[in-house]
């Protein structure tokens, strides 16, 4: 299930988890008209988060892909919670670690 939040940087403050595009629209279109009288601050900030809060464009790319991964394996058993399970993290890093050595692997044998 994707996570998305609106970022005001004049305002500091950040909108609550929302699950959809529509309504992610909708937060970002409330705080113009109601604080900064339908202008659009600098620097505003609209994106996908992850299962802590992190948004996926501040990762690097290794820590995005774990992040991604684990989040899919928490939300197979809770959509609505946050965080990540331990196993979820663990899944992630054992699925990472096996792709990284099928990949020596094969470099190995091509050589």
């Amino acid at each position: 299930m994707r996570r998305y939040r609106y970022r005001c940087t004049v305002c500091r403050t950040t909108s609550p988890v929302v699950h959809q595009l529509d309504d992610l629209a909708a937060e970002g279109e409330a705080h113009r008209l109601a604080l900064h009288g339908g202008h659009i601050p600098d620097d505003e900030a609209a994106g996908q988060v992850d299962r802590l809060g992190r948004w996926y464009a501040s990762l690097g790319p290794l820590i995005g892909i774990h992040a991604r991964i684990a989040d899919g394996l928490s939300d197979l058993r809770d959509t609505k919670t946050t965080g990540h399970y331990w196993w979820a993290t663990a899944g992630a890093t054992l699925i990472l670690g096996s792709a990284a050595a099928l990949v020596l692997g094969v470099i190995s044998a091509a050589l």
